[in-house]
């Protein structure tokens, strides 16, 4: 019996119509990267293991696809865990897995892009601006706008500690999101607001348990984050010290006293607050998007110190972040390149794409489709056409010769399936006279040119 054909959950095929969208996106936000400095890089599917773990906090270790070893990878689990094993003793799965995998699909781009650094640090001139367009995958549950295998689109400046290339970058999402026609709200927070939060807790020591949570609060209310943070050793006393965090709501300009004065006792805090206001003040009149100050903004990755960003589409009802970023400061670190600062962010290509197509945002013409179609009437024809498609591929324009010399109907089905506008025609009489003859497929009229005049018709 043959086998079904299926693909994982969580994966999709692209048609040539949803790849000439995705084309379409990454191209508009190539070319603002482009604008801004930003030079192309691109990192293997696979990474070290160690490479990974570590750098996204307990719960992205969760999702990181591992790689089994090539080869029997039984011989490279130890002596002990077989043991336990053969004994039926359970054996915790991080453990089995290290031991049977040494290599992983990348989580991100930002991890693999900070050991890049890493390692060519002598070739490289700093501040090092660059941008990613590949894709990455989690191990995480499917659902609408979630995948297992997605792209990202990122931006990272690395080697500068200067809030201009915060400023940047929130000019930057403008500029793509107004080429792309998507209104957004760009949500900034800072993680030295949100240490100081933790300091007026009175448990600085859990401000990633506890940013962790807070990061979850839109999607699962502020009752189920402060279970969390309960679960994970946070007392009640300091949940009810972080309260005003939760009744913070306005414009910057109307949360930044109420902040200031609840945070007076953490000068890491007040810092955090004196960058938000460099950027407030220096981004400028944007077009398509909105900067917004959010407290709750956490982003549970580890590795962020400074700013974070989010952005969301104001149009459609996708809900969830689209983009999103921050500054981190020793990210290369943790590979032994120390006090190297950088800021980036990442567009989710994948939601992007499914906002653009839910408001109807793509452009009717995408370009890469075929421009016309040379009708195929039989062997003397179709070698005639050869030197007319050669032109007309020169002059630029896409065009195809039908391969067959099947009738007239199926042609001009052939070319409304695919969108092509026009359909040119050489018979036996046109070839005698000289001429083309062009159907309009939207209209349905035609009109004999001389071959010389076909690529001015086409115009």
């Amino acid at each position: 019996m043959a086998t079904k054909p299926s693909i994982p959950k969580g994966t999709r095929d692209f048609s040539p119509e949803e790849m000439l969208r995705r084309k379409y996106i990454f191209r508009t936000i190539e070319d603002v990267f482009q604008r801004y400095g930003y030079l192309p890089l691109e990192t293997p599917a696979m990474e070290n293991l160690n490479t990974l773990t570590g750098k996204y906090g307990e719960e992205g270790d969760r999702l990181i696809f591992k790689v089994l070893n090539s080869g029997d990878a039984w011989k490279e689990v130890s002596d002990d865990v077989k043991a336990q094993l053969k004994a039926g003793e359970e054996v915790h799965p991080g453990k089995l897995a290290a031991q049977l995998s040494d290599k992983a699909l990348r989580y991100d781009l930002t991890v693999p892009f900070a050991r890049y650094v890493v390692q060519h640090q002598n070739e490289i001139t700093f501040p090092f601006k660059r941008y990613q367009i590949q894709p990455v995958w989690r191990a995480d549950r499917p659902q609408k706008g979630r995948y297992r295998e997605f792209y990202q689109c990122d931006a990272d400046v690395i080697g500068s500690t200067s809030l201009l290339s915060e400023i940047e970058l929130v000019q930057l999402f403008d500029d793509v999101f107004t080429a792309l026609g998507l209104q957004v709200a760009v949500k900034i927070n800072d993680r030295k607001v949100l240490s100081g939060i933790a300091a007026i807790s009175g448990q600085p020591e859990k401000v990633v348990d506890l940013v962790t949570a807070i990061d979850k609060l839109d999607k699962i209310g502020r009752e189920k984050v402060e279970d969390e943070m309960r679960a994970k050793g946070i007392t009640d006393e300091a949940i009810a010290r972080i309260a005003p965090l939760f009744a913070l709501s306005g414009t910057w300009t109307e949360q930044r006293p109420q902040l200031e004065q609840w945070l007076a006792a953490s000068p890491i805090a007040q810092q955090g607050l004196k960058d938000l206001d460099t950027v407030f003040n220096a981004v400028g009149a944007m077009r398509n998007a909105r900067l917004e100050f959010d407290p709750t903004l956490a982003r549970g990755l580890d590795y962020y110190t400074g700013a974070i960003f989010e952005v969301k589409a104001l149009e459609g009802t996708l809900g969830s972040s689209i983009c999103g970023g921050g500054r981190y400061d020793d990210l290369t670190g943790i590979f032994g390149l120390k006090h190297m600062s950088g800021v980036g962010i990442s567009f989710g290509a994948d939601r992007i794409y499914d906002v653009l197509l839910e408001t109807g945002k793509f452009p009717a013409a995408l370009g890469g489709s075929t421009r016309v179609l040379f009708a195929n009437f039989g062997e003397a024809e179709a070698l005639h056409c050869l030197a007319l498609l050669r032109q007309v591929r020169t002059a630029g324009l896409a065009a195809e010769l039908y391969p067959d010399a099947a009738k007239m109907g199926k042609q001009f089905s052939y070319a409304d399936a695919k969108g092509i506008p026009y359909v040119a025609i050489i018979g036996e009489n046109e070839l005698k006279q000289g001429i083309v003859t062009v159907k309009d497929m939207k209209s349905g009229e035609q009109k004999a040119v001389k071959q010389e005049d076909l690529l001015a018709a086409l115009a």
